[in-house]
């Protein structure tokens, strides 16, 4: 890497430039398969639990998949508006003001999308391009690298450093420059489990006003937390007309199949996500969106019972992972932990996820895989395990990693 492709931080880590589209293909330049797809096949293979990728192993409410039925029978089966159908703009906007206090136009400020995914491709799209920069933290969800890539933008990352995989402040200033476009917030903030906290989510908004950027909120995880409620970016001041809110139903609700999500904004912004949606998927799966509206809907302790089952099982295999040999960073939100393996005596996360299949049927996901050279090297050690699935699964799993110190 040349002096001029990356930034150095006070600390001397390094924000890399790559260029457009490289993080989607191989050493050989041909894609390949994902380590998703490498560790699945491992686990069908050893017949191991798989704890790798992020999706519950049980369906959500059932009054909600009674919900997508009735809309099928009743004939919601062609396309929706582009724009999402009224009652659900509707009830996204409710369930804005109701949780965050934050007034939102369902008619012109709400789009729905395939996911949260497609959410964030279409704002990356819409916003960034050739000459652009976008700001990530590293670790990042992989598709921002791919999006960012094909957008022809370049990629600047900000570390995220265990054990508390806060950014440090400095280091965020630093990340900034006049080619600053967006930047891109995951919070609460997948593969690590961080939660961001005000004093942080506010430094990102007055950097971001200060070079005229962007801010591209992920918050899928935002019922998933463990400790104060959620706190999203566009509630803080000067926040709301430049950002961009995403979430969707899928970790909500469990239902990650139906790929309904949404994106809430000022008008001018969410125009240009819904311009570059119409050309990705134009609609967004209609029975399904019936049903995400009656979810929105639901009180206020079914919310809360999400993360209070699911704190329970982060507990379950925390104390699992520990009895390991692992050393655990108990996360805050989301449903995955990370994992350091070097107590174990393992510095290669990738080699040691390669072989817990059919070391101790369990399989894993190693945490560079979620970042470019620099970010890998620093993240070498650290293994990402799901913990959305039925006890019992968990309790197996805590069960079968006990035994790996008596086989390493």
């Amino acid at each position: 890497m040349t002096p001029d492709a990356q930034r150095r931080g006070p600390r001397g880590s390094a924000w890399q430039r790559t260029a457009a589209g490289a993080n989607l293909l191989g050493a050989d330049g041909k894609l390949g398969l994902t380590i998703f797809e490498e560790m699945t096949s491992l686990a069908v293979k050893h017949g191991a639990i798989n704890l790798g990728q992020g999706f519950p192993d049980e369906d959500g409410p059932a009054e909600m998949a009674e919900a997508a039925r009735a809309a099928i029978l009743a004939g919601a089966n062609q396309y929706a508006p582009g724009q999402g159908i009224p009652r659900l703009r509707e009830a996204i906007a409710a369930h804005q003001k109701r949780f965050y206090g934050l007034e939102v136009d369902p008619w012109r400020e709400v789009i729905v999308t395939t996911g949260a995914t497609e959410g964030i491709a279409a704002a990356v799209l819409a916003l960034a391009g050739p000459g652009d920069e976008v700001i990530t933290f590293e670790p990042f969800y992989d598709s921002y690298g791919a999006m960012i890539g094909l957008a022809g933008a370049e990629h600047v990352t900000v570390p995220l450093h265990a054990p508390t995989f806060q950014p440090d402040l400095v280091e965020l200033e630093a990340a900034f420059s006049a080619k600053s476009r967006l930047v891109v917030v995951n919070n609460p903030h997948n593969p690590t489990g961080a939660v961001f906290g005000r004093e942080v989510l506010s430094r990102i908004v007055e950097l971001a006003a200060a070079h005229d950027a962007v801010v591209v909120t992920d918050e899928v995880y935002e019922h998933l937390v463990f400790g104060e409620p959620h706190l999203p970016v566009a509630s803080l001041p000067g926040a709301a007309e430049r950002t961009l809110t995403i979430s969707s139903a899928g970790k909500t609700f469990s239902f990650t199949g139906w790929k309904i999500g949404w994106v809430t904004g000022p008008e001018e912004l969410v125009g240009r996500v819904r311009t570059i949606k119409q050309f990705l998927t134009y609609s967004s799966g209609t029975p399904f969106q019936e049903a995400v509206a009656l979810g929105l809907g639901y009180p206020d302790e079914f919310f809360r019972g999400i993360a209070t089952t699911l704190k329970a099982k982060r507990d379950l295999l925390s104390d699992g992972l520990r009895a390991a040999g692992f050393e655990v960073f108990s996360p805050a939100g989301t449903y995955f932990i990370t994992a350091d393996t070097r107590a174990l005596g393992f510095d290669d996360a990738a080699d040691l996820a390669r072989r817990l299949p059919e070391l101790v049927g369990v399989a894993g996901i190693p945490v560079s895989v979620f970042c470019h050279a620099d970010g890998a090297r620093r993240t070498r050690s650290l293994l990402r395990f799901a913990f959305c699935k039925k006890e019992p699964l968990l309790a197996e799993a805590a069960n079968r990693l006990a035994r790996l110190t008596d086989l390493v």
